[in-house]
C-alpha cells in the first residue's frame, strides 16, 4: 500500500464515547530512524485536530490524538515492530465512561495489551468523544496525503465497531498448537453506525458489512495480494539489506539494484518440500538462486550487504542468471552457459526440490535443457546437500527484479493468465510442476 491511501467521510456515531478498530498488517520496511513517522490509520482535520496509529521512524508503535488544545494522547510503546516475515494485529479500544483514565484508550498487538511505554501522555477525560468515531470527519487509511509519511507495507481484515470498546479475542485466538496469535477470519460484533469491514475478501474498500460505510481510493494504486494473515508468503528480506543500492517494494517483492552485482533472500525458508516461483525481466543484468542455510549463515549476509554478493558467488549457493546477452549457471563464482537470455518482459521460472537436493531454471513455461520438474529428471544442479535447509531469492546489476512467490503480481502488473496449480496455493503465470508449490505457511504444512 506504499503511497496509497484510503478515505471517507463518518456519519452520526451510535455511541461516541465507545469503539474499537481492529487491523492486520505485514510490514514493508523498518523505519529505524529514517525520515517521518508511518501512518496507518485515524482521522484528520488539520495540523491541530487528528488523531491516528503509526509506526514510529524508530520502529514503536504510537497513538496520537490533538484536539484543538494540544495533544489528548500521545501513546509510544516500549516494544518494537520489526518483523517484516509475518503480520501483525494492531487494535485500539475507546471506553471514555470508564473511571480509571488509564484504561479510557487501550492499544493491542497480536493480542496482548500494551502497557510498556516510552511516551505515555493520557490527558483522555471521562466521557470524552474519540474523535475517529465523531461524526463528520475524513478517515484516513495509508497516510494523508503531504501531511505523514505513507504507510508501507500490506492491510488486511480492516473492521470498524462503533458503540463498544471490544476484546482481541473477537478478532483473534491463540493457536493451541503453535502458541502464536492467529485471525477469526468472520468476526462478530455490533457494527453501530459507522461501522465498517473493508479488506476482508480481497481488496474490496466497499464495506463489507451490512452497513454501506465504503472507502474511496484517494492516492495510488490497490494491489490485491494472496499473502493473508491465514497464509503467509515468502517475500525478499528487506530486513537482511543494508546497502543503500538496493531499494524494496510492493510487498517487498521488487528488488531494484542501482549499481554492481546484489542480492535478496526469501524471508522463508524450507528444509523440505518442493517448491516454485517466478521472476519478471527488464532485460538487464538478473537471475535467481538458492543459498543453502545453517552451514554458513552469514552467507545471506554476504549476499545481500556488499556490492559484488549475489546467489551462486559462494560454494553453498546456486543460480541462473543472464546478462542481458547470454545466460548461465553459477556457483563458487563459476559460470557455465546455460539455458537462453532473458529479454525484456520474459518471466524466468525456478524450482527447488529440497527433498532430492535438485534445482530446475526456465523462461516462459519452458524449463531449460528438457527439465522436468515433475519427474525429477534433467536438473540444472542435482546431488545437493539436503541436511541443511534452503533460501531462494532474486538477485541484479543495474536491474529490477520483479518476483512472484505466489502472489498472482509482478509489481502492481497481475499476471495474464494464470497456470494450473494443484496445490492450489499462490498464482503464478505459468504451470506450477506437479508436486511443487508455493513457499507459503500452508506449503509447508502440505
Amino acid at each position: 500500500m506504499a503511497n496509497t491511501y484510503l478515505t471517507r467521510t463518518t456519519g452520526t456515531p451510535t455511541l461516541g464515547t465507545k469503539c474499537t478498530v481492529s487491523v492486520w498488517v505485514k510490514l514493508g520496511e523498518v523505519p529505524n530512524g529514517g525520515g517521518s513517522d508511518r501512518w496507518i490509520f485515524g482521522e484528520y482535520g488539520n495540523g491541530s485536530n487528528h488523531s491516528y496509529l503509526y509506526l514510529r521512524n524508530s520502529s514503536e508503535i504510537g497513538w496520537y490524538e490533538a484536539d484543538g488544545s494540544g495533544a489528548v494522547a500521545s501513546i509510544i510503546t516500549n516494544r518494537l515492530c520489526r518483523d517484516l516475515s509475518g503480520w501483525y494485529h494492531f487494535m485500539i479500544a475507546y471506553d471514555t465512561t470508564l473511571a480509571t483514565q488509564a484504561d479510557r484508550f487501550k492499544l493491542y498487538i497480536n493480542g496482548e495489551r500494551e502497557t510498556s511505554f516510552s511516551t505515555n501522555t493520557n490527558n483522555i477525560s471521562q466521557n470524552y468523544l474519540p474523535r475517529i468515531n465523531k461524526a463528520s470527519r475524513t478517515y484516513h487509511i495509508g497516510g494523508v496525503n503531504g501531511v505523514q509519511t505513507m504507510f508501507n507495507g500490506l492491510m488486511s481484515h480492516y473492521h470498524h465497531c462503533d458503540g463498544s470498546a471490544l476484546e482481541p479475542s473477537v478478532f483473534g485466538e491463540t493457536d493451541t498448537a503453535t502458541g502464536e496469535w492467529k485471525i477469526k477470519t468472520s468476526p462478530s460484533f455490533t457494527l453501530g453506525n459507522n461501522g465498517f469491514t473493508i479488506l476482508k475478501d480481497g481488496m474490496t474498500i466497499t464495506d463489507q458489512s451490512s452497513n454501506s460505510n465504503n472507502f474511496t481510493l484517494a492516492g495510488g494504486t490497490l494491489t490485491k495480494s494472496e499473502d493473508n494473515p491465514s497464509n503467509n508468503f515468502a517475500t525478499l528480506n528487506a530486513l537482511n539489506q543494508t546497502n543503500s543500492n538496493a531499494t524494496f517494494s510492493h510487498g517487498n517483492n521488487t528488488l531494484a539494484v542501482s549499481g554492481n552485482w546484489l542480492g535478496a533472500t526469501s524471508t522463508i525458508g524450507v528444509f523440505k518440500g518442493k517448491w516454485y516461483f517466478e521472476w519478471l525481466s527488464d532485460g538487464n543484468n538478473h537471475g535467481a538462486g538458492i543459498c543453502q542455510i545453517g552451514k554458513r549463515m552469514s552467507r545471506t549476509t554476504e549476499i545481500s550487504t556488499g556490492n559484488n554478493g549475489y546467489l551462486g558467488k559462494y560454494n553453498d549457493t546456486w543460480s541462473f542468471y543472464n546478462n542481458g546477452n547470454s545466460a548461465y549457471k553459477l556457483t563458487n563464482d563459476t559460470t557455465t552457459s546455460y539455458g537462453s537470455d532473458l529479454a525484456n518482459g520474459d518471466i524466468g521460472m525456478f524450482a527447488l526440490d529440497a527433498d532430492n537436493g535438485k534445482i530446475w531454471a526456465g523462461k516462459n513455461g519452458t524449463w531449460f535443457n528438457s527439465g522436468d520438474p515433475a519427474n525429477g529428471t534433467n536438473a540444472m544442479y542435482d546431488s545437493l546437500d539436503n541436511s541443511f535447509g534452503w533460501l531462494v531469492g532474486v538477485f541484479g546489476e543495474n536491474s529490477t527484479t520483479q518476483a512472484n512467490f505466489g502472489n498472482g503480481y509482478f509489481g502492481t502488473t497481475a499476471v495474464s493468465s494464470a497456470g494450473t496449480n494443484a496445490s492450489g496455493l499462490g498464482i503464478f503465470e505459468y504451470d506450477v510442476p506437479s508436486g511443487f508449490t508455493a513457499i507459503c505457511t500452508k506449503g509447508l504444512n502440505l
